[in-house]
């Protein structure tokens, strides 16, 4: 059969179109997650599939170390993701600066940024243009194993001050309990210590005041005394033996199991810890609870008291990314489906109004610490920016093992940040 020319053209745009439709893949890097995210993250993309025919959604999960140095490589490869977890700060700048995100804003349904804090859309800006969103805060807190503190007469209500907790640790010592459980071997949850102990030495302002050379940079007073607080912990022999070859997810199952009264980790092990456990249980809620970082008694500098650290964890969108891209990331974004993980208690969701759904009492906890602090510090490993934090997190390791003082760790952070 022969078709008229216009006939012909209008098939072939048909068939043309309905191709292209087909090709709409959009690809999502995450750092693994547990079971009860994976499925959640997969009935999103399950549900924006139904209303966009011919797209398709992919999410690749990845371990957190192996993330890490996988990304890199990733982002200057054909294989980049269209979309990629991110915990936001100077990382995000460094990779608007090589080139390889998009901004996003005129891409958001009209009016979608509104339904961002302010502080969560500052940590995925870059000259005032958005590159990413922000999908939920994270504290950085003391996991406590109430029955382990008891036992040892430790009273973690008294506790309010560093000195007050080396107190403990030591109590805790005598009656023949392990202090903390720490997974040393990735050093990044060692790098909670001294990035705490720099906040409550030098106030809110001591990173920005490092970051623009101000006060001595990152050799000022403050992160010297971090070092040194840190070690007064440390000489203590606080954590399980061979905990610098302990990976997170390893120290994480072994709290879970009861092998140490503290454990140093963001509100997200909630989950995962339990199934990390060896019984897959972990313990029960009401051996359970969460301490704040202390506050030190007399800082170098006023203001750093209820600081939280932590995270604003979201996703950055690449350059090569389309346009449909960044309509997913919007419904994974929208309140609705910020509410469900509020409700299936597997984040604290960032987006107004959308916590109202929470019933767990470790992420109501978590969320009022937050939101009452004066300052909320993003991971120093990664708001400095890759070879920064990377630096941030050797010098941990190095003070906690005392084969480095606290003025060189002070002195390595400084030039690290110089040639970055």
């Amino acid at each position: 059969m022969t078709y008229p020319t216009a006939a012909l053209a209008a098939a072939l745009a048909i068939v043309t179109g309905q191709a292209a439709l087909a090709q709409t893949e959009i690809t999502v890097l995450r750092v693994a997650v547990n079971d009860e995210q994976q499925a959640y993250l997969e009935q999103i993309a399950a549900d924006f599939e139904a209303q966009n025919e011919g797209v398709t959604v992919t999410f690749e999960y990845v371990a957190n170390e192996a993330y890490k140095q996988r990304l890199p490589t990733l982002l200057q490869s054909n294989a980049r993701p269209d979309i990629f977890y991110s915990w936001g700060g100077q990382t995000v700048v460094e990779q608007v600066e090589a080139g390889f995100l998009q901004p996003i804003d005129a891409l958001l349904p009209e009016g979608f940024a509104d339904t961002i804090p302010d502080a969560g859309l500052q940590a995925y800006s870059v000259d005032g243009q958005l590159y990413g969103l922000p999908q939920y805060a994270t504290e950085v807190v003391f996991w406590t194993n109430t029955a382990l503190t008891q036992q040892a007469g430790v009273d973690i209500a008294a506790i309010a001050t560093w000195g007050d907790f080396l107190e403990a640790v030591q109590t805790l010592k005598d009656a023949g309990v392990t202090p903390i459980v720490a997974g040393g071997q990735d050093k990044w949850p060692l790098h909670f210590y001294w990035s705490y102990l720099a906040l409550r030495e030098g106030g809110p302002a001591v990173v920005t005041d490092a970051m623009a050379g101000e006060n001595g940079g990152f050799e000022a007073e403050p992160f010297i005394a971090a070092g040194r607080q840190f070690q007064r912990l440390t000489e203590l022999e606080p954590f399980q033996p061979g905990y610098i070859s302990t990976t997170y997810e390893t120290a994480s199952g072994m709290f879970a199991d009861g092998a140490g009264a503290f454990h140093l980790m963001g509100d997200w092990d909630y989950l995962p810890m339990r199934e990390r456990s060896t019984s897959g249980e972990g313990l029960p809620d009401d051996q359970l609870a969460i301490l704040s970082f202390p506050a030190i008694a007399d800082p170098v500098t006023e203001g750093g008291a209820d600081a939280t650290l932590g995270g604003i964890n979201g996703w950055a969108v690449t350059n090569s990314a389309e346009p449909e891209a960044v309509q997913f990331l919007a419904f994974m974004m929208n309140a609705e489906n910020q509410r469900e993980a509020g409700r299936q208690e597997l984040f604290i969701p960032i987006a107004e109004g959308s916590a109202d759904q929470m019933q767990n009492p470790f992420y109501i906890e978590v969320a009022d610490h937050i939101a009452a602090s004066s300052y909320h510090q993003i991971f120093l490993d990664q708001f400095l920016g890759a070879s920064v934090g990377a630096t941030i997190n050797d010098i941990s390791a190095d003070l906690a093992q005392g084969v480095i003082t606290p003025e060189d760790a002070a002195a390595q952070v400084q030039e690290s940040w110089d040639f970055r």
